[in-house]
């Protein structure tokens, strides 16, 4: 009895073929046997459905006599075929009858299954990340600043702009993939014979060569050489972010380039420490101090002098808050928080041990 490939993609009869793509793809990363809980006979068997419903030759005989030829149906397996008598030589492009699709454009998106993103289906080229690392004052982290750094990277040629070419020349149509920018192969393995879908490696995607190559770049339209990358470092970053860069990677032929990220790394500061939008100091103070109270003048980050007023304390540790000596954010500053630590003496005095006997009968 044949199989009802409709009902195994849980789609209709008159489904369109987006709508049995999309059925297809949604079952296959649900089944998949690479990925947990997958089921390998299950995914055959949509694999098998869908290589039936997605060429129309192929569907019409299927709606027609219920199985299609050659090769669909149980009937049409090949003996010995490991997946049960579906034949893959007609599935992917396996063979000249047979339905060609790119396994790039149905499983876009199943990067956890497949390993990352693959380079057929006319996706984009992208040129590889660059990291970097960058080391700043703590001034600099809390106030923000512009830094210029000198990177070795491969960059869009300057002569040619990227295409390849000697400036003014024309450029013709590849003609190892015909203008297409990708290439077929076939190749054997257990699974019968496979077609894939690569990029050209003439024109490396482009379906262009020029007709006289860039002197500068012998028509690879990228280079590797020494830029100058500007970089803007914002306010308040803390120790150990990251500034990602949008395309100021290596640079790709027909492609885009990839991203730089800039890994920023804060010297220690022997004073303040950044918590949040605050910036918090130490201050320790004599014991008389603490008890009278006391005006203190601090050096900002700013390098101005800042005069601060100890009220007597009521415990050995205090906290005081500035408004507005913080951290910049938005249109606003956080506070600079003061820890105020009463010290004690190391030794005391005949007058001093006086003194606070005198206190301590007051019951201080």
């Amino acid at each position: 009895m044949a199989k009802d490939y409709y009902n195994v993609l849980g789609v209709d009869k008159k489904a369109t073929k987006d709508d049995i793509k999309k059925a297809f793809r949604k079952l296959a990363h649900k089944y998949h046997p690479d990925k947990g809980g997958g089921d390998e006979a299950k995914f055959k068997e949509i694999t098998e459905a869908y290589s039936i419903l997605a060429d129309d030759k192929r569907r019409r005989e299927y709606d027609t006599y219920g199985q299609a030829f050659p090769g669909g149906g149980p009937a049409g397996g090949a003996q010995g075929n490991p997946f049960g008598g579906f034949d893959f030589s007609n599935f992917q492009g396996f063979g000249g009858q047979g339905v060609e699709f790119d396994m790039g454009d149905i499983f876009e998106g199943f990067g956890d299954i497949f390993g990352g993103r693959g380079r057929g289906g006319g996706r984009q080229r992208r040129g590889r990340d660059v990291s970097i690392d960058i080391e700043i004052s703590f001034k600099e982290a809390i106030f923000g600043v512009k830094r210029s750094v000198l990177i070795a990277k491969v960059s869009q040629c300057e002569t040619c702009h990227g295409s390849g070419g000697k400036p003014g020349t024309e450029m013709d149509t590849c003609k190892t993939c015909n203008g297409s920018g990708k290439v077929h192969e076939t190749r054997n393995s257990i699974l019968g014979q496979f077609t894939s879908v690569r990029e050209c490696p003439t024109c490396e995607g482009t379906g262009k060569i020029p007709k006289e190559k860039c002197p500068t770049c012998s028509g690879r339209g990228v280079r590797r050489r020494e830029e100058e990358i500007h970089i803007a470092i914002p306010a308040g970053i803390d120790n150990g972010e990251m500034i990602r860069m949008p395309q100021q990677g290596e640079a790709v032929k027909g492609g885009v380039a990839g991203d730089l990220y800039v890994k920023v790394h804060v010297k220690p500061h022997p004073v303040f420490r950044k918590e949040g939008a605050n910036l918090t100091m130490e201050l320790p103070v004599k014991l008389s101090d603490a008890l009278l109270g006391t005006s203190v003048v601090i050096d900002t980050l700013e390098d101005k002098k800042l005069e601060v007023k100890v009220p007597p304390l009521t415990k050995t540790e205090e906290t005081l808050r500035v408004r507005g000596k913080g951290v910049p954010y938005e249109n606003a500053r956080g506070d600079l928080l003061i820890h105020v630590t009463a010290t004690l003496p190391k030794k005391l005095s005949g007058k001093a041990k006086k003194a606070i006997e005198e206190l301590k009968s007051e019951g201080l």
